[in-house]
């Protein structure tokens, strides 16, 4: 194995965990979670599994919807999928209930950068997008419609349905719709593997361009 696919893999699956470890942090400072996670946690509640497993129940519903659009999924696809919620549910079990603003703010803030550190881990390594940002591109691709105009009607809808089932909204998933574009711009960039051929993926905005937001 050469020294660049040892990297790519470590830089996948340490980016898929750290995601994990950052969603969690984010459920445990109590403040607001980012989108998917809203839904989420308003489907665990109603449902009563772990909010981990949910997302992979999630994930792997998205995963289909690639079928009618087309998307060819890549082994950080199916690893998102899978990585993550397991993730989750692992520091959900070690990481108890955080009390006080004193404490939820950085914890918080702290679960908000790691999630740009964890992003770009992921994205850099270039094993395939998420499979809720494949169903972003897929939908573009599909509808002619913009990449903002198809990211901004799913995470609105994903939102306001979580939050109608009884997911955390609040200032953190504001704080995190905020500082997560540049965050992942800047951690791509600091981890980005030297590619032989630039990939030219369309994305979301405050992604720079051959990257795919993680989802």
């Amino acid at each position: 194995m050469s020294r660049e696919l040892t990297r790519r893999l470590s830089q996948l699956y340490i980016g898929l965990a750290l995601y994990g470890v950052s969603s969690a942090l984010l459920v445990r400072a109590g403040l607001g979670l980012e989108p998917w996670g809203v839904l989420h946690q308003g489907l665990a509640e109603r449902t009563g599994l772990t909010i981990g497993v949910v997302s992979i129940i999630v994930g792997a519903a998205v995963l289909l919807l690639w079928i009618p659009l087309r998307q060819r999924p890549g082994l950080g696809t199916v690893s998102n999928v899978v990585v993550i919620g397991v993730a989750m549910d692992g520091v959900l079990a070690l990481v108890p209930d955080v009390h006080g603003l004193g404490l939820r703010i950085p914890l918080m803030l702290f679960g908000i950068v790691l999630n740009g550190v964890a992003t770009g881990l992921y994205i850099a390594a270039r094993f395939g997008p998420g499979p809720r940002d494949g169903l972003m591109t897929g939908l573009h691709r599909l509808t002619g419609r913009s990449i903002r105009l198809a990211r901004t009607a799913i995470e609105v809808a994903v939102v306001a349905t979580g939050f109608a089932l009884g997911g955390s909204l609040g200032a953190g998933t504001v704080a995190y719709a905020l500082a997560i574009g540049p965050l992942a711009q800047f951690f791509l960039k600091l981890f980005a593997v030297p590619s032989p051929e630039p990939e030219r993926t369309v994305v979301a905005d405050g992604a720079p361009e051959g990257a795919i937001l993680p989802g």
